[in-house]
């Protein structure tokens, strides 16, 4: 009788970097369980593209979970107030959403002790990125502590390994990566302010990146913008 394939919860949120995260696990095989939120952001349309990498990965289960991270605000990502930013900046960005991912990887935890899965993968990365602190491996060493002194699964010797397979790639190495796994990239949105079409704005920190990215890889860009 074959062992069952390892399970893992992967993050994703329908962009470049978590798409290929999600490619990489599958590839490294595990059966993947992927988990999607809808926190307030200004562009849902990045949750139509979660769903739709999702699908063309064909993954064993998404879920989308709503949180309610605009009751506090704090960022340009769910406070429509503040202005995102169309040049580059220095300093944590206010792009910045406040705990997000220590919010979304506690619970991915949940999940994944649910499921016995022996992984969580975040696409998180310390290179080219826009500043965010909860991107570092430092805060993802202290989160892996943290989550298995936490867990019934962690403190009865089953830890749970949080991989973050593009945290030292470059974002042209990545899109490498995924275009030798076979991705498409069109299914996926980086935009900051995506309009309900899917279409990115070209100028936001996050648009600058990918770009530059596809780019440096010699990979054709995908991407459809908004008229300028």
């Amino acid at each position: 009788m074959s062992k069952p394939s390892p399970k893992a919860v992967v993050l994703l949120s329908g962009g470049l970097d978590s798409a290929t995260a999600l490619a990489m696990a599958k590839d490294q095989g595990f059966d993947c369980y992927v988990l999607s939120f809808d926190y307030g952001q200004r562009s849902l349309t990045e949750l139509n593209a979660a769903r739709k990498v999702a699908q063309q990965l064909a993954v064993t289960d998404h879920r989308v979970i709503r949180l309610h991270l605009e009751d506090f605000g704090g960022s340009a990502l769910t406070d429509h107030s503040i202005e995102v930013p169309e040049e580059e900046t220095s300093g944590i960005p206010v792009t910045y959403v406040p705990a997000r991912n220590t919010v979304f990887l506690s619970l991915a935890l949940g999940w994944a002790e649910v499921l016995e899965a022996d992984a969580i993968f975040i696409g998180v990365n310390a290179v080219d990125y826009s500043g965010y602190p909860d991107c570092r491996p430092e805060f993802i060493n202290a989160f892996e502590t943290m989550a298995n002194l936490a867990t019934k699964t962690g403190v009865t010797g089953h830890p749970i390994k949080i991989h973050t397979p593009l945290m030292t790639l470059s974002k042209s190495d990545i899109i490498k990566v995924g275009h030798e796994l076979g991705i498409d990239y069109a299914d996926t949105i980086s935009c900051y302010q995506a309009d309900d079409d899917g279409r990115a704005c070209g100028i936001c920190d996050s648009c600058r990146l990918r770009a530059i990215g596809f780019k440096e890889a010699g990979v054709d860009d995908p991407t459809r913008y908004m008229p300028a």
